[in-house]
């Protein structure tokens, strides 16, 4: 008889986004009527079509594998070299940071990468989640034996959880004692906030302290609005030696059916082995994308690539403003209410304190069933999350104005 991975078994709820959606469909089913009217504003999935610059790339490409000297088959696993160095130049050198080409490694998605990061760490290390996480970190380290059983709050065993509140801005503070992992994510999902400049600093000042490996997720980076917040943990002095960068054209791009990705790996970040030598985390990395990993499509890598070129850039800015001008409307109807806000100035992620009394599955509930629209409950991210809920500003700006007139109505 085959054994299991009981680990999968100590998850203590179905994946979040999956219960929202049973949720929906026992409500659509219920209420028939209803459903031609639903909104969706819970899952971060964009709506606006992928760029012409995009499709204009990807249609060459594929006319081009339609000839014999224009064919590609297996491409090198970490991403075609013109895409490597787009990006390269483009996020990183052009604005003063220092990430050579071989250090970015071209994937499906950030989500697959944050997880799939953890084959190259060994047994007994530390993880430190923020709380309210977005669940696929916390998830995986169950998966893979990182943690213990979940308590009755939802939270596991062995995993040290940073609380984010309106306090501390919602970002943690540097804990007192050494951990070994520490995922921050930056403009924050779930929260859309952001850290300074100084916070991180501290963050990467601590990490080099006790040899710890900071898994910075920046996939929200473009939509950052403010001049002096950092759009990459290597914009602060010494994250070469000490962090992991994930980023994504998922949201920026459009990428979201698309799927292309990539995460940095810097040549200078070293790990440890059993016996206390140095190992690079950056040839462990490239060993594991080899073995496990075919590469993303030579067809969808040109067509990230197109989004570097000068239409791209404006087609992408277009896209950003339009998301960003749905937070400020969703933000300004939530205040309105009279409701406390958080994020939606640098990432299209509106975090809003539920009325007082009311827990965050029942103002999803409440939300559902009084304005048909769907949102992200805050206690689905942790423990932390609970008395918050969230909204995605991805959509139609004509949705979303009817959203802000549904919430209105709630008065």
């Amino acid at each position: 008889m085959a054994k299991i991975n009981s680990n999968y078994l100590k998850l203590a709820a179905g994946y979040l986004f999956p219960e929202i959606a049973r949720r929906v469909n026992a409500f659509t089913s219920e209420n028939p009527d209803a459903a031609a009217k639903l909104i969706r504003c819970g899952i971060g999935d964009v709506t606006e079509p992928l760029p012409e610059s995009v499709r204009g790339a990807m249609h060459a490409a594929i006319d081009e594998m339609g000839t014999p000297e224009g064919f590609h088959g297996y491409g090198p696993e970490q991403g075609y070299g013109f895409l490597r160095e787009a990006i390269a130049k483009n996020i990183y050198n052009d604005r003063g940071i220092n990430i050579s080409d071989d250090e970015i490694f071209v994937s499906d998605g950030s989500k697959c990468d944050s997880a799939n990061i953890l084959d190259i760490f060994g047994e007994g290390n530390t993880i430190a989640v923020t709380d309210p996480v977005y669940p696929v970190y916390v998830d995986t380290n169950v998966m893979v034996g990182n943690t213990g059983d979940a308590g009755n709050n939802g939270g596991y065993e062995g995993l040290v959880y940073l609380e984010c509140n309106a306090t501390n801005g919602f970002v943690p503070a540097i804990p007192s004692f050494p951990v070994d992992i520490i995922y921050l994510c930056y403009p924050n999902n779930p929260t859309g906030t952001v850290a300074t400049r100084d916070e991180l600093t501290a963050w990467v000042t601590y990490a080099k302290k006790h040899g710890s490996v900071i898994l910075y997720d920046a996939a929200y980076s473009a939509f950052i609005q403010g001049e002096n917040i950092p759009k990459s943990i290597y914009e602060i002095e010494g994250a070469r030696e000490c962090a992991i960068e994930f980023r994504s054209f998922s949201k920026d791009g459009g990428f979201t059916g698309t799927r292309c990705a990539y995460t940095v790996v810097p040549k200078d970040l070293m790990g440890k082995t059993d016996d206390g030598k140095d190992q690079s985390l950056h040839s462990l990395w490239a060993r594991r994308q080899s073995t496990k990993f075919n590469g993303v499509s030579y067809v969808v890598q040109r067509g990230a690539e197109a989004l570097f070129s000068d239409q791209g850039k404006a087609e992408v800015s277009k896209l950003i403003s339009g998301y960003m001008e749905n937070a400020k409307l969703l933000t300004d109807a939530c205040t309105a209410l009279g409701l406390d806000v958080f994020g939606g100035k640098d990432a299209p992620y509106v975090w809003v304190r539920c009325p007082e009394g009311v827990s965050s599955w029942e103002m999803f509930d409440k939300m559902l069933n009084e304005a048909q629209v769907v949102i992200t409950p805050g206690s689905g991210f942790g423990a932390a999350g609970e008395g918050y809920f969230r909204i995605s500003a991805f959509n139609s700006k004509e949705k979303v104005e009817d959203v802000c007139k549904r919430i209105a109505a709630l008065a």
